[in-house]
């Protein structure tokens, strides 16, 4: 059997490798002449699979290791009887610590009092509730809302529009009694504050970016926080030097989370084959660089949580790389967009760090546990 795959999802040949021969190309170059043979397609977001790719194809099972499926017209897959699978949620734990790096940036840069604000949280699917739940054990105020649900938790998003910081965790929609695309616009932009924090790690076109980067004209000590883009990899250079942090679409590839996708698309394709799934993520995941971080007792709370979160992700590193590439020409720009998705660094989650509490403070003891540090002490 032949499978054509992105050759930028980890561990392909680990995970893949018993079950046919494997031909990896970039993602963006999958074509339909790639496929005429092939049994099986394995991408990303940045592969549309529609009719064009598939028409002349003997592809019967398409995975997306990613948690969306927008790229994928799904409609043609059920009428052609193309078995197709995502992976939900596997890096919802990767963009949730995106959230907290930056809300442990802007507590320096704007003085941000966690105490004191109310988070709100636009979608309440994998990421929202998670980050909801851990801001919950962190003891930060948030409100979420989310048309889909029966919650009587969750209130209007007019309501958490007006909150001190809002996250948007949707997927992209352009139809349906809520779509998502240009959700945030002018409209919605204008009823905000300057005082207000706006952060998008979902998809681009979910804020209409000529209507933020206009809006930023006039109201330029707003801060905007965005990690997607509008046509990407061709993003608006003036919005990406406009915004407080901008980063290349990254929030969710932490390599647990990446590898998390790798697996559960083979769990899928084995199920579809009538074969038993034998690896698991486990038997492939190595120690992280950085792997442990002690704290004494006497430590003062705040210091030691920033502290151990900035050491595992800070986000303004790959701000910086993108800013760089700003002064790029287009073509090289677009290009070094893809290359720090292909060629990012080995980013790890804050699970696989062990903290050592020496002596235990039980308030410290907490807030790392609620962070999702492994805690020894």
């Amino acid at each position: 059997m032949k499978i054509v795959a992105d050759e930028n999802i980890p561990l392909l040949t680990r995970f893949f490798g018993d079950l046919g021969d494997i031909v990896k190309l970039p993602g963006r170059e999958i074509k339909a002449e790639h496929l005429s043979d092939a049994d099986f397609l394995i991408v990303r977001s940045v592969t549309k699979v529609n009719r064009e790719l598939l028409e002349n194809s003997s592809v019967k099972f398409v995975g997306t290791c990613t948690i969306g499926i927008d790229h994928i017209d799904t409609d043609y897959l059920d009428q052609q009887g193309i078995r197709y699978c995502n992976a939900p949620g596997c890096n919802a734990n990767s963009v949730v610590e995106y959230v907290l790096s930056c809300l442990s940036i802007l507590t320096e840069t704007h003085s941000l009092d966690l105490g004191s604000v109310t988070v709100g949280i636009v979608g309440y699917g994998n990421v929202g509730s998670l980050l909801a739940a851990r801001l919950e054990k962190l003891g930060i105020k948030f409100k979420a809302c989310d048309p889909f649900l029966d919650d009587d938790s969750l209130v209007s998003f007019e309501e958490v529009m007006r909150c001190d910081l809002i996250s948007l965790h949707v997927p992209l929609s352009k139809e349906g009694t809520h779509p998502t695309y240009h959700m945030i616009d002018k409209q919605v932009l204008e009823s905000l504050q300057p005082e207000q924090i706006l952060i998008n790690s979902s998809r681009g076109p979910v804020i209409d970016n000529d209507d933020l980067n206009d809006f930023l004209d006039h109201q330029p000590q707003f801060t905007a926080i965005l990690d997607v883009w509008e046509r990407e990899p061709e993003l608006n250079v003036e919005l990406a030097r406009k915004v407080f942090i901008g980063t290349p679409h990254i929030a969710g590839y932490s390599f647990d989370g990446k590898v998390l996708g790798t697996e559960m698309v083979y769990r899928a394709l084995c199920q579809f084959l009538g074969l038993p799934s034998r690896h698991s993520s486990g038997q492939f995941l190595e120690e992280p660089p950085l792997s442990k971080m002690a704290f004494t007792s006497n430590a003062d709370v705040d210091w030691s949580i920033h502290t151990a979160i900035r050491a595992c992700f800070d986000v303004r590193h790959d701000h910086s790389l993108l800013q760089a590439s700003l002064r790029l020409p287009d073509e090289e720009r677009w290009q070094a967009f893809d290359r720090f998705r292909k060629n990012y660094r080995c980013r790890r989650e804050f699970s696989g760090v062990k903290i050592q509490l020496k002596k235990v403070n039980s308030e410290l003891l907490s807030k790392f546990k609620s962070l999702g540090f492994n805690v020894k002490s």
